[in-house]
């Protein structure tokens, strides 16, 4: 079968004016900037300026050698945004500091947490004794970083002595973010 150049030229001015039709029905003159992809749609790393901190009361160990710990609870007061992992945490006794290793009996897990949501983590440390540097580190700041952001939250350390492991090493742990209990 032949087609005549006037059917041809018929089904091409059908489709395009198909095609302005359905252009005209998207509203409106877009440059594509306000399209979405599903990235987009993912909440973003959690920043501390948005939440409300909780540092503590915490559970001080009573004597040498007893474990005390320190509860930390993030109250998100922004939109949705995702907590995942182990805050950077640090100590201080005037001008030394020393870095807080990770708890490892516990794994961490990716939280998103809508407004209004909480989570927690806990630092955990053996009490040192007290008046002797080798045995006991007098530290009066801890800092931490959230995952993700880079905003440093610092809090006057709120318990006795931290028992010494080593000149670089204090018994001192920090666990992963988890959700809140209710």
């Amino acid at each position: 079968m032949r087609t005549t150049p006037a059917a041809v030229a018929g089904t091409v001015t059908a489709a395009f004016v198909a095609a302005l039709t359905l252009t005209a029905c998207s509203g409106g003159e877009s440059d594509g900037s306000d399209a979405k992809s599903p990235a987009d749609d993912k909440p973003a790393a959690c920043e501390a300026g948005k939440f409300a901190i909780d540092f503590g009361p915490g559970n001080p160990a009573p004597a040498v050698g007893d474990t005390g710990n320190i509860p930390v609870t993030l109250t998100n007061n922004g939109t949705a945004c995702v907590l995942r992992g182990v805050p950077a945490t640090k100590v201080f006794a005037g001008s030394t500091s020393w870095a807080v290793g990770a708890e490892e009996s516990s794994q961490a897990q990716k939280l998103t947490l809508a407004e209004g949501a909480a989570a927690t983590f806990t630092i955990t440390y053996v009490r040192g004794a007290a008046g002797d540097p080798a045995k006991g580190a007098e530290v009066d700041t801890v800092k931490f970083t959230l995952p993700g952001d880079s905003a440093e939250q610092s809090y006057e350390w709120p318990d006795a002595e931290i028992a010494v492991k080593s000149e670089k090493e204090l018994d001192i742990t920090v666990s992963p973010i988890l959700p809140s209990g209710d």
